[in-house]
């Protein structure tokens, strides 16, 4: 499964997904930091890589319907620092054992993780 890290994330969000054997990417890495979320959706769908983020406007399925994409993942930590997110990142892995994003939008929240397609 491959990755794309969106740069809200911290740097080591792709480090320890690499070190649990995934393939993943950082916005930052391919230089498209500050590129419209139309942009990254696009190289996400082109990429065929599933995007995590902390943009919420990913979580709106009219404007980015999950069956159109890899994946998408939306971390929804309490607070934005870099234990409570890497925290949800390791949510996400335990997760990962045992389902896929494929063609879904994945809400990761500190208790509980959504699962939502479209149509």
């Amino acid at each position: 499964m491959t990755f794309k890290i969106d740069e809200n994330l911290p740097k080591d969000a792709a480090e320890l997904l690499r070190s649990h054997g995934f393939d993943a990417e950082t916005v930052s890495e391919e230089r498209l930091a500050g590129a419209d979320d139309g942009v990254i959706a696009a190289v996400v769908q082109r990429e065929k890589r599933v995007l995590i983020t902390l943009d919420l406007d990913f979580s709106d399925i009219r404007t980015y319907p999950p069956e159109r994409y890899f994946g998408i993942v939306v971390l929804r930590p309490k607070a934005q620092d870099k234990i409570a997110i890497m925290a949800l990142l390791r949510r996400l892995l335990k997760a990962l054992e045992n389902n896929r994003p494929d063609r879904a939008l994945w809400i990761v929240e500190p208790d509980r993780i959504r699962y939502r397609r479209s149509g």
